[in-house]
This record gives structure tokens, C-alpha cells and sequence, in this order.
């Protein structure tokens, strides 16, 4: 796999795009679990036909343009509202970003990095070691980048989140995943109740950070990236669920802007898994 991997970080994304999308539709046709997932949750959210067949392909091209992403050559990056980051930096409280599943949302973290980490912003991200231990060494030294930090998914990684964020830096979450049991809280999300993080609204509570919504959206014929951003729309509630519900309308909203990139395949309504190591 190490052979495999190096050898695709060569391609250009035009043709790992090419290859991810015959991918996306191999996974969605051989397997019946996934395929019954993904038509549930894309029905529950009213996604068109045509979408659907979009993102079926999005899926396959998330995972091949991963080599080239940490192991290639730079790719084109758009941005759309960089200028948020920036108002968002200059107030020194703290800046959390929120991104859902849609997209290359490997991109963000790594074009604010060499975007805005030049200038001494430091972002740093939450992320769950990979369990094979040649993938993990190449995921950590592929976001060794100036100003990108990760922080893993347990109660010490929490803690350096919360110091990042009163230290006036940068955070990203991926707040539509699914947490642990013990670390989230059920409330709707596409109208129907979905196991939810409540990290997101304890570290924007604790530490009075700015909140900013970002997202990477996949351009066509392997053109690069663009990343978008935006301020959160409204303050959060001060109770936690409720803004937990808060944020998920929030990810919805920029969701249904790019319902052909999203991981509807994702098992976003599942139960949530037990561990020793919860973060409350």
C-alpha cells in the first residue's frame, strides 16, 4: 500500500478524480449496506437524483486524491471570504472553525496553513489516528506544516484545543461526525435526531472564541479547490444541546450548497460507540 500510495501522489488530480469517481460507483453498487445508507440519508435530506449520482463519485474522488494531497505536489486553491479569517484574527480571541463532511475538507486545514501560518496563525486540528501504522506516520508528517498542528481525539487532546483557543489561535472540527458515547448529545440534523459532538459548543463557550464556518469544494476536471468561508450566522445558546442543534443547522446550510460533495454514505444516524476516555 506504501508502494501504491507513492506512486499515485505522481498523478494529477484530474486523473485520480477520474479514477476516485469509478471508485465511488464500484463501492456504491457492490456494497448493499452502504448503498441502502446513502439513499436513506440523501432521501431524508431531499437530495435530487442528480446530486445523489454526483456525490456517489465525490465519495470515490475523496479518497484518491489523498496521496496527492499529502504527498504530492501543491494543488490550485481558490479562496472565497479569506477576508473573514482575517477580521477573525485580529480580535486575538480565538478562532474555531466548523466543517462539515463535504468536500475536501483534508484541504482546509492545510490551505489556511499555508496561507495564514507564514504570517505566525497557528491552527490545530482534532483528528483520530489512523490504525495502520504506516498510514499514520505519513498522515502526521503530511500535516507537519508551519502553523498546523493535530491534536488527537482524546481528553489530553481536548485540553491542547482549549489551550490553542485562549492562546488567541486557530481550532478545525469536523463537528458532523459521530463522538463517543458520553461526548455528544442526540438532536436533529436533516430532521432527524443524529448522535452529535457537543465539543464544538463547550469549546466556544469556555473560551469565547470566534466561531467561522469553512469548507473545501472540489472543482471540476481536477482544477484544484476552493475554499469557502464564512462567519457563524448567530450567537450560540448558552444551553449545550440546544447549541449543538444550532450548529447542526448550521452545517445543513452549507450542506444544501454542495449536496453533490457530501458523504451521504456516512453513518451519520449511528450509535455511538463506547470508550473509557470520554472528553466532558
Amino acid at each position: 500500500m506504501a508502494l501504491i500510495f507513492q506512486f499515485l501522489s505522481l498523478w494529477p488530480l484530474r486523473l485520480l478524480h477520474a479514477l476516485g469517481a469509478g471508485c465511488g460507483w464500484l463501492v456504491y453498487l457492490v456494497s448493499g449496506a452502504y448503498r441502502r445508507r446513502f439513499r436513506d440519508h440523501a432521501a431524508c435530506a431531499g437530495i435530487s437524483r442528480a446530486d445523489q449520482c454526483l456525490a456517489i463519485e465525490a465519495a470515490g474522488k475523496m479518497v484518491m486524491e489523498l496521496p496527492r494531497l499529502w504527498l504530492g505536489a501543491p494543488v490550485p486553491v481558490q479562496w472565497e471570504g479569506a477576508a473573514h479569517i482575517e477580521d477573525a484574527l485580529a480580535t486575538r480571541q480565538g478562532v474555531l472553525f466548523l466543517t462539515p463532511h463535504v468536500g475536501s475538507f483534508e484541504v482546509t486545514a492545510r490551505a489556511f496553513a499555508h496561507r495564514f501560518g507564514p504570517g505566525g496563525a497557528e491552527m490545530t486540528v482534532l483528528y483520530r489516528p489512523a490504525r495502520q501504522p504506516w498510514l499514520r506516520r505519513w498522515v502526521e508528517a503530511s500535516r507537519a506544516l508551519p502553523g498546523l498542528h493535530t491534536a488527537p481525539a482524546t481528553l489530553a487532546g481536548v485540553k491542547q484545543l482549549i489551550k490553542a483557543l485562549r492562546a488567541g489561535q486557530c481550532v478545525g472540527l469536523l463537528p458532523d461526525q459521530v463522538p463517543p458515547k458520553g461526548q455528544g448529545a442526540w438532536v436533529p440534523f436533516f430532521g432527524r435526531n443524529a448522535y452529535t459532538m457537543t465539543l464544538a459548543a463547550r469549546l466556544a463557550q469556555q473560551t469565547g472564541a470566534r466561531l467561522v464556518l469553512a469548507w473545501g469544494e472540489r472543482l471540476p476536471a481536477g482544477a484544484g479547490y476552493k475554499v469557502g468561508v464564512r462567519p457563524y450566522p448567530a450567537p450560540l445558546p448558552q444551553d449545550v444541546t440546544e447549541a449543538t442543534a444550532h450548529i447542526n443547522q448550521a452545517m445543513e446550510q452549507v450542506i444544501r450548497e454542495l449536496p453533490s460533495q457530501y458523504l451521504w454514505g456516512y453513518a451519520r444516524y449511528k450509535e455511538p460507540r463506547r470508550t473509557d476516555a470520554a472528553a466532558e
